[in-house]
């Protein structure tokens, strides 16, 4: 029988594996056959103990001498062989990167495990593994007007320093109507990044106008008049004091 000796940082750790109430329930049991064996316990009465075989009790009691704490751990399993070649991955990522069904906007794991011939949960096994979210699109918004700093200063600073009676009014004329031409080209889906298309539409689908305005501090309770509608943004000079003056942003339905 091979002696069996545990130090005491050996022991700190068999006892706590005992103790944890979330260790697994083989691991506590191969850390007591050890520190029963350690106190000095034959196969048999640590067997009879423990109501396992004493075979059971000298294979992890030799493994213990052999490898220390960290033979009583499982070792990592091969698993199942793989039923899915690399060559079907591929072909599950390039069809959900470059193409669509034919009935819907983007893929789910049910279609599209129909039109390659695997499970859904491949499919969705796949999709985790590369970082694809067909069902998600982000939106950006880039402005190409180089006037735009200056007039994001000019009407955010309306909210922050606003002049005595200062009014803000914003309108949306045609609320809740999907843009199916968007202002700048879509930025398709890459794994690990989701489908990104621009907040604005093309200007022919709907149209908005925004405006900061103040009234006019000579004549209390007129109002200056908003700019008309135009299709270019339009700002009008920074604040000064007496005249009434707006700053807007409008574009109308071509």
């Amino acid at each position: 029988m091979a002696e069996l000796v545990v130090s005491a940082e050996e022991r700190v750790t068999l006892e706590r594996w005992v103790r944890r109430r979330n260790s697994a329930q083989a691991l506590a049991l191969r850390a007591g056959i050890v520190l029963d064996c350690a106190s000095g316990m034959s196969n048999t009465a640590v067997a009879r103990r423990r109501r396992i075989s004493k075979q059971m009790v000298g294979k992890w009691r030799s493994r213990f001498v052999r490898h220390r704490v960290a033979g009583l751990l499982d070792e990592p399993r091969c698993g199942a062989p793989r039923t899915v070649e690399d060559a079907h991955i591929e072909a599950v990522i390039v069809r959900t990167l470059e193409s669509v069904p034919r009935d819907a906007t983007h893929w789910s794991t049910r279609s599209m495990a129909e039109a390659s011939g695997l499970s859904h949960m491949t499919v969705q096994r796949i999709w985790k593994a590369f970082g694809l979210e067909p069902h998600r699109s982000e939106t950006f918004k880039l402005s190409t007007d180089p006037q735009f700093v200056e007039k994001v200063r000019d009407i955010v600073g309306l909210y922050l320093a606003p002049p005595e009676r200062a009014l803000v009014l914003c309108l949306d004329e045609k609320t809740q109507i999907q843009a199916l031409d968007r202002s700048q080209p879509v930025l398709p889906m890459r794994p690990g990044q989701a489908e990104r298309r621009s907040r604005l539409s093309a200007p022919w689908h709907n149209h908005a106008v925004c405006g900061a305005g103040r009234q006019d501090r000579k004549s209390v309770g007129r109002v200056a008049s908003p700019p008309p509608l135009g299709r270019v943004s339009q700002v009008l000079g920074p604040h000064r004091g007496g005249g009434a003056r707006w700053t807007g942003c409008a574009s109308d339905s071509g």
